[in-house]
């Protein structure tokens, strides 16, 4: 396993880090399978995991602090919080009133008084980043969290953040959690040169394309992962752009073919490879899942093999550009663009 440095925190991560996001209902896991899952995963080298509140309603957090009690010391800790957690309006988003009250939350789930990385699940328009950089430092302040990021945000956003930091004399974020890998390389357009700007560690999600460079999706094969049983509309290879991701990943599978990889090691490999990046989440539900994205922790790909990947999809380029999660609400609204 490598190790990295988070930012400028001085915090040691593995490159290689546990999301939880299949932890409980939405992966149909259970208590058992989760620890033994985050017990191979501590074993084989990975000291960073990462969860959410709103994964399964709060169960992946109750799950993970039962995984990793008694050894809480020894795992770097990252939640998030921002997404819906119910019906009622205001259990969401980025304000004081809701954080303050979330992360006491989380931290009831995980049993544990802090964690080591509190993020912004997604950007929230309807609060100031003033407002929500002036609660995130005093729960710093008090202990409760000991860093704090961003998570799938637009590169403007993050250099806003900065500035706001600056100008109101707050604490920053020191991390941006965003989708990447071979499939969807948009971030490298904007968001990465802005990570690296401000010293920014990255950790990235969904390095595997949501199942498509695992291996398991290819020519002439039905699509039977699990993301495909209740997100179908994102593997129909009768939809333009899931067929160009079929083409792509037809050709990927003879790079790593000629490279001796699997299509694991290849998408893993890939994205530790940017300097920008500081860990890639995997998100197994099964310890052969796990056994087989920990054959990539030591991946280092060629020059010649990235570039190989580069011919195939070239840099900067979202095959899927549709699916993206940092659109600029005025794109998505029609009131936001007319006076």
């Amino acid at each position: 396993m490598q190790y990295r440095t988070l930012g400028r925190t001085g915090v040691q991560v593995s490159s290689l880090a546990l999301g939880a996001m299949n932890f409980g209902r939405m992966g149909h896991t259970g208590q058992d399978e989760v620890t033994a899952l985050v017990d191979a995963a501590l074993e084989a080298g990975i000291n960073l995991i990462d969860t959410a509140d709103m994964y399964s309603d709060g169960e992946s957090e109750e799950m993970v602090g039962k995984a990793i009690a008694g050894r809480r010391d020894d795992i770097v800790l990252a939640t998030k919080a921002g997404m819906p957690m119910g019906d009622e309006r205001n259990r969401r988003g980025s304000s004081r009133r809701w954080l303050v009250t979330e992360l006491d939350n989380s931290l009831r789930r995980l049993g544990v008084d802090h964690v080591d990385l509190y993020q912004i699940h997604r950007w929230d328009p309807s609060t100031s980043d003033e407002e929500t950089l002036s609660a995130l430092t005093d729960l710093q302040r008090a202990g409760k969290i000991r860093h704090f990021g961003s998570s799938t945000f637009p590169a403007y956003r993050i250099v806003q953040a900065q500035w706001a930091a600056r100008e109101h004399q707050l604490s920053r974020y020191v991390t941006e959690q965003p989708s990447y890998s071979i499939l969807q390389r948009g971030i490298e357009t904007h968001v990465l040169p802005v990570t690296e700007e401000y010293g920014l560690g990255v950790l990235v999600w969904s390095p595997l394309a949501s199942g498509w460079l695992t291996g398991a999706i290819r020519e002439g094969r039905p699509v039977t992962t699990s993301r495909s049983a209740f997100m179908p509309q994102r593997f129909d290879t009768a939809v333009p752009a899931n067929r160009a991701r079929l083409d792509a990943v037809e050709q990927l599978a003879a790079v790593a073919d000629e490279a001796g990889l699997t299509m694991i090691q290849l998408a893993l490999g890939f994205v530790t490879a940017h300097p920008a990046v500081t860990s890639a989440l995997i998100g197994p539900r099964t310890p052969d899942h796990l056994r087989a994205q920990l054959a990539a922790a030591d991946t280092v790909l060629s020059a010649d093999v990235l570039d190989a990947i580069d011919a195939v999809v070239a840099p900067g380029t979202d095959l899927a550009a549709h699916e993206k999660f940092d659109t600029p609400p005025a794109l998505l609204d029609p009131s936001l663009r007319r006076r």
